[in-house]
């Protein structure tokens, strides 16, 4: 009987980082904790801008002393020049690996696929697992093959963001695409790069933006549709499965659009907007609109 559904997701690559101080190099780097990924063999993070802005975001597996960053594919080769930008001295190996797919899955434990890594995806307990192969199976025992559009459907479901869907690289801070309600930040692990402004945003708990559900009765439009409510911009919609999608929000406009009642729509479509269920912020209990 079939339980769950696994798919190749074709725009992603991988970067691997490996040597004898590749750890230490990434733990001032980026936002995850390379110590708990060591520990647990997976983490989600970014490299920021020393304004804080995500300039690459990622998940990253450990497995016998190597670090395996899954990113968009577009972006990889970027994402491992800007390490050699920082490596300098050390000891430390960075390699685009195109021989590696990602392979996605959900609805049932990971099965026993030959892969370089296998990881229960940090961000989220629904989102299932991920696999680094360099041979995919056309199947897999109690798995349906599908494709990356189911994939996206079940994450855009969950409510969880991903680049190029659903923002832009240098556009947006971490707090902006929630990567703070799923572990994509650690507060306690030291200094990286743009960390003062990442920790300033969180103790005054200053963002403004923030990744929020919206549903529709009829087809959402396209990505990056501008949303508006009573004439004013409100935010802009992101990835879409038929009548649900998320979208990237000024929490202050949509609340008051909201309490006065104001249709909140994109291209015409008029939207509801709620918070995922993994939120850790809440609408602002006094909205100016501004």
């Amino acid at each position: 009987m079939t339980t769950g559904r696994y798919a190749r997701l074709d725009d992603r690559g991988i970067v691997a980082v490996s040597g004898a101080e590749a750890a230490h190099f990434l733990q001032g780097l980026q936002t995850a904790n390379i110590d708990r990924v060591v520990e647990t063999g997976a983490g989600f993070g970014a490299l920021l801008t020393p304004q804080g802005k995500i300039l690459f975001d990622f998940l990253v597996a450990h497995r016998d002393g190597t670090f395996f960053f899954d990113l968009p594919k577009a972006s990889a080769a970027d994402f491992a020049r800007r390490l050699g930008f920082y490596k300098l001295r050390a000891k430390v190996d960075i390699a685009p690996r195109p021989d590696l797919a990602v392979v996605v899955g959900w609805g049932a434990p990971a099965p026993g696929l030959a892969a370089e890594a296998t990881i229960a995806d940090p961000r989220h307990g629904a989102l299932g697992w991920r696999a680094y192969a360099g041979a995919v199976p056309d199947a897999l025992a109690g798995y349906e093959t599908t494709d990356a559009a189911a994939w996206h459907a079940h994450r855009i479901g969950l409510g969880v963001p991903e680049a190029g869907q659903d923002f832009d690289y240098g556009e947006v801070f971490p707090h902006d695409v929630d990567m703070d309600c799923l572990a994509g930040l650690d507060f306690k692990k030291g200094c990286y790069v743009g960390q003062e402004v990442v920790s300033r945003m969180q103790h005054r708990s200053t963002a403004r933006r923030r990744v929020v559900l919206a549903s529709a009765t009829d087809a959402l439009p396209i990505a990056g549709t501008e949303i508006t409510a009573g004439g004013k911009a409100v935010g802009t919609l992101g990835s879409s499965a038929g009548t649900s999608g998320l979208a990237l929000v000024r929490l202050d406009r949509a609340k008051a659009a909201m309490d006065a009642g104001a249709p909140i729509v994109a291209a015409g479509v008029a939207l509801e907007l709620t918070l995922p269920a993994f939120a850790s912020f809440s609408w602002p209990s006094e909205a100016d609109g501004e």
